[in-house]
């Protein structure tokens, strides 16, 4: 018996140490996630200057729904509502955004008490005609009352990127794209072009979202950067490399979408990386 008990343990003791060997082996190849986080005021901060990019600071622009698009562009951030029966290429973003809002606590509007899973307004036209309307008026001022936690919001989507774009990127590029990113959030101007341009152009994991098989999300951006750069130049080389996905975007995009007359605006978005 004492034999049989020792050749137990003796099994026991070698299992144990090839899987401990095992999981430090995990360890040691995996990457290092960055632990993306801000204070309220700097989140309040980015959140202020992303509204001002995308409704100019305004009011009145937190509620839109841009010539050309199938959906409405709500909050700071011009969050992604469809019509119920309009799907597209983009990733719709106004829902989860209601629903990061409703675990904070927050009142709704009458609108959004029972919150419908699809925009209640089926066109651009029906939108804008309804723009005076008791709902449009609320759902601005809820809006508006709510910009810290839509701020918050923003932030956690980066935060919530970062594991997903390293899992998309290449094995040999998830080094490099880990390093890139650690660079650019080691200062407040970067922190901010992080969470904008996320917001502003994606994570580039959609299939959908590619021209000619090339993405223009925040993983394209961080797979042209340079990582052996200065942490004081992160966020210039950041901007740099977003220019050139972008315009390399609009170079690929289809005819009929004539999106080289946005680029200019873009560029002078991505401008403000590099500007306090």
């Amino acid at each position: 018996m004492n034999t049989i008990h020792s050749s137990r343990r003796h099994r026991t003791g070698r299992t144990t140490r090839a899987v401990a060997a095992i999981l430090l082996c995990l360890i040691l190849i995996a990457p290092v996630v960055y632990s993306f986080t801000l204070s309220r005021s700097e989140a309040l901060w980015i959140g202020n200057k992303v509204w001002q990019n995308e409704c100019n600071g305004t009011v009145a622009g937190l509620t839109s729904w841009n010539a050309g698009e199938n959906f409405a562009s709500l909050g700071i951030g011009h969050f992604i509502w469809y019509p119920k029966d309009a799907r597209g290429p983009f990733e719709e973003s106004f829902p989860p955004l209601v629903r990061f809002i409703s675990s904070r606590g927050a009142t709704f509007p009458p609108l959004l008490n029972e919150f419908p899973p699809s925009c209640p307004w089926n066109s651009r036209s029906e939108f804008l005609q309804a723009q005076r309307s008791p709902h449009m008026r609320q759902l601005r001022q809820f809006l508006a009352e709510t910009v810290n936690l839509q701020a918050e919001f923003l932030v956690q989507r980066l935060r919530t990127s970062l594991p997903k774009i390293l899992a998309a990127a290449e094995p040999s590029q998830r080094t490099s794209v880990q390093r890139c990113f650690d660079r650019v959030a080691s200062s407040g101007e970067g922190r901010y072009a992080l969470v904008d341009y996320v917001n502003f152009k994606g994570e580039g994991l959609l299939a959908t979202e590619r021209y000619r098989s090339e993405g223009w999300g925040l993983l394209q951006v961080l797979e042209e950067m340079r990582d052996n750069g200065s942490d004081s130049a992160a966020a210039a080389d950041f901007a740099r490399a977003a220019k050139t996905v972008l315009t390399r975007r609009v170079a690929n995009s289809p005819g009929p979408r004539h999106e080289a007359r946005w680029l200019p605006g873009w560029l002078n978005r991505i401008e403000t990386y590099t500007r306090n």
